[in-house]
């Protein structure tokens, strides 16, 4: 996708959240802000919106001196999510369906986004996983039915921290011995990185790896060698979040994007409208 006027205050957002997380200093909060917006200044929009966001974390980082201004953020959100999953796992083992409402709770836990706002709280969270219990989703709902039964090889690409809980409850589903999951090579945002795999127990069902890059998506030319080559080789891919859809949905790959629409840009995008669940698929 392509930068949009309407992703700079997103950015400038993200600013002020980081710098309100290293510091209680309202003077050095300003300072962190000022600079962030001096150098955004200086750039240009021929960027993707994850090409510049991770140019903008890259730069937050540097400033502030902060090698994961979220990590407490993630750890509560972590935690959070894990609470939540012992009644969610009995949920869907009485469905009928159990992989569609695992597939809806994966979505529902997208919603934990701070790259789209700043606070998130369990009652955001439960609000979301009620929208994804009663409302229908948009999608190719036969097709990923189909190449999840077929699939040898499943490549997740993982969004957040604390939505990665749900995710653990869809990749259970799957059949969590042919899924490979794969997080952010380095904190940025509130991305889930290989600790919040770890966190949630990820590693004990299956396959983790990073991709190696700090961007809050999935660029493949940024990712290590082994991403690639898992992304090339797999039956099935499945992205979670915009972050991954910004950069995928253009490329031609094979892709199942699940993710709910939280943006302006996404939704006038898709054409669709904010807040809806999606399922959606892109072919090569």
């Amino acid at each position: 996708m392509k930068m949009s006027l309407d992703c700079v205050s997103c950015f400038v957002r993200q600013s002020l959240d980081a710098a309100r997380l290293v510091t209680n200093d309202h003077a050095d909060q300003e300072r962190i802000v000022r600079e962030v917006l001096r150098w955004l200044s200086e750039q240009g929009l021929e960027h993707s919106p994850p090409v510049l966001a991770q140019l903008v974390h890259r730069r937050l980082r540097q400033i502030s001196q902060v090698g994961d201004p979220y990590l407490e953020v993630k750890a509560r959100h972590n935690a959070m999510a894990l609470e939540l999953l012992p009644e969610l796992r009995a949920q869907i083992a009485a469905a009928p369906d159990p992989l569609a409402l695992a597939t809806r709770l994966a979505i529902a836990g997208n919603v934990i986004d701070m790259g789209m706002k700043s606070m998130i709280a369990e009652d955001d969270v439960r609000e979301s996983i009620r929208h994804a219990l009663e409302e229908p989703f948009v999608g190719e709902w036969e097709d990923y039915r189909s190449a999840a039964a077929s699939a040898k090889s499943i490549l997740y690409l993982a969004d957040n921290a604390g939505e990665i809980a749900f995710d653990r409850l869809l990749i259970e589903q799957l059949g969590a011995d042919r899924v490979t999951v794969a997080v952010r090579g380095t904190p940025v945002l509130n991305d889930a990185t290989r600790a919040d795999a770890e966190a949630v127990g990820l590693h004990k069902i299956t396959t983790v790896i990073d991709n190696g890059s700090d961007a809050p998506a999935t660029l493949l030319h940024d990712c290590r060698p082994e991403l690639q080559e898992r992304f090339a080789a797999a039956d099935m891919i499945i992205a979670k979040g915009q972050g991954n859809f910004e950069s995928l949905s253009h490329r031609g790959h094979d892709v199942f994007f699940l993710f709910k629409v939280k943006c302006p840009v996404i939704a006038a995008h898709v054409d669709l409208p904010m807040g809806t669940q999606i399922l959606r698929q892109y072919r090569i």
